[in-house]
């Protein structure tokens, strides 16, 4: 028995170290490595004054909520970036990957140390475009302070100084208080359209008007400008491509407030946009709105109240009516890209979907969003555009739950199970895709 107990020795010794068993886990630290993910994925929101009611800028914030940012990563809750993986490879993707979903759970389960303050990782600040100019600023009339607990919807008229027609070729939103405005959408709306919200606008003291899922012009064709949720970064729209704004419009900025995190007297709010124009450009492109028209027009997308599961789906090929579904940016029968995609629902969505069917060829998924929730709404672009070609369906497919258990709370109270369909209001649905395309 010495000759094996000798040649242990020696293999303990002949290095000059010391032989560690093989199963004991590397030292996971908030310096060395769960402070870079928070940094990366998380820090737009939890940092002081952020959006989130709390912050993770410290190691002493991180420790008391270790449990909490846990089980929000680990049901991926958090980051609310709510693509589905296997879909599409998209631009500046903000899912955790199992791993770091790991180092989470490992630190945790290690006791959450804070480590070495000399092995804090550099943070790598990830490119970001922005607007290569601005060439318009638009901002709210006047400032705004919400009073609706916690959430209000306030839509607000903005005059587009452009005195020809042009074309927007970026923009970013500039929130004017991070701790109340949760998301932006800027609509366009058509020199023809001006007065039915400016109406809006006049019925209502003080500045905007209460809106809801849209500008409140049901049934009438609206155009995005784009859009904004927190940790959002603005860019210049696809090379060569841009959304022509007519001489004489408007833009509806649509402000999604949520005080939760601010105290009263320090809600205020004077959001504004940054927008890049040209006079011209090569491709037009819009912001493509898709939905069932008889569910908007007849209302045909019921969803029974108690109903658990509610589905619907529209699969159509848009092509041969593309002139007129785009208003002449893009000529019928044509193919043409898609740079992006969004989704959206209301209160009840469960989870939603585009996706291109094609005839004899697999089909493309665009966008799965399994889990859908109405407060983190955002666009998705692709890293490589998408074709969309003669004789391919478009098809969008949405749930809900319209149970007792899902219902929301309204003014206070959770709301009792209704039919409910499609509509603008609080108390109504939607299944609605956005692409951003051009020829």
């Amino acid at each position: 028995m010495r000759a094996p107990l000798l040649a242990l020795l020696l293999c303990a010794c002949g290095s000059g170290g010391t032989v560690l068993p093989r199963n004991i886990p590397t030292p996971i630290t908030w310096n060395k490595d769960v402070q870079p993910l928070v940094a990366a994925r998380c820090r737009a929101c939890h940092l002081p004054g952020g959006i989130a009611p709390i912050s993770f800028e410290t190691y002493a914030e991180g420790l008391k909520w270790k449990d909490a940012i846990r089980a929000a990563v680990e049901t991926r809750r958090m980051p609310p970036y709510l693509a589905g993986p296997g879909c599409a490879e998209y631009v500046d993707d903000q899912r955790l990957t199992d791993a770091e979903i790991a180092t989470f759970g490992r630190w945790v389960d290690q006791g959450a140390a804070e480590g070495d303050p000399s092995q804090v990782q550099p943070q790598v600040d990830v490119p970001d475009p922005g607007l290569s100019r601005v060439d318009l600023t638009l901002k709210m009339p006047e400032a705004f302070t919400p009073t609706q607990i916690p959430d209000e919807y306030r839509c607000f008229v903005l005059d587009w100084p452009k005195t020809t027609d042009s074309y927007a070729v970026g923009m970013q939103v500039v929130p004017g208080n991070t701790r109340v405005v949760h998301h932006v959408i800027a609509f366009v709306i058509p020199p023809e359209q001006v007065a039915s919200v400016q109406a809006l606008d006049d019925a209502e003291a003080g500045p905007g008007y209460t809106c809801f899922g849209g500008p409140g012009t049901s049934g009438q064709r609206t155009t995005w400008l784009g859009a904004w949720a927190p940790g959002g970064k603005g860019s210049m729209y696809p090379p060569d491509t841009g959304l022509e704004v007519k001489a004489g419009s408007k833009v509806v900025l649509q402000v999604h407030y949520n005080v939760s995190a601010a105290p009263a007297g320090e809600r205020t709010d004077l959001t504004r946009i940054d927008v890049a124009t040209a006079e011209t450009v090569k491709r037009k492109a819009m912001l493509m709105l898709w939905a069932n028209p008889d569910w908007i027009s007849k209302k045909t997308m019921t969803i029974p109240a108690f109903a658990k599961d509610t589905r619907y789906s529209f699969a159509f090929d848009p092509t041969p009516y593309m002139g007129a579904i785009t208003g002449g940016v893009i000529g019928s029968g044509m193919a043409f890209k898609v740079y992006s995609a969004s989704l959206h629902q209301h209160l009840l969505g469960t989870s939603s979907k585009l996706e291109i069917l094609r005839d004899n060829q697999p089909n493309e998924c665009l966008l799965n969003v399994p889990r859908w929730d109405f407060h983190w709404q955002r666009s998705y672009g692709f890293k490589t555009p998408k074709v969309f070609r003669p004789g391919d369906r478009l098809n969008v497919e949405c749930h809900w739950d319209n149970s007792a258990e899902a219902q929301p709370v309204l003014d206070g109270q959770k709301r009792v199970p209704r039919e409910v369909n499609w509509g603008e209001g609080t108390d109504s649905e939607m299944c609605l895709g956005v692409l951003y395309i051009s020829q």
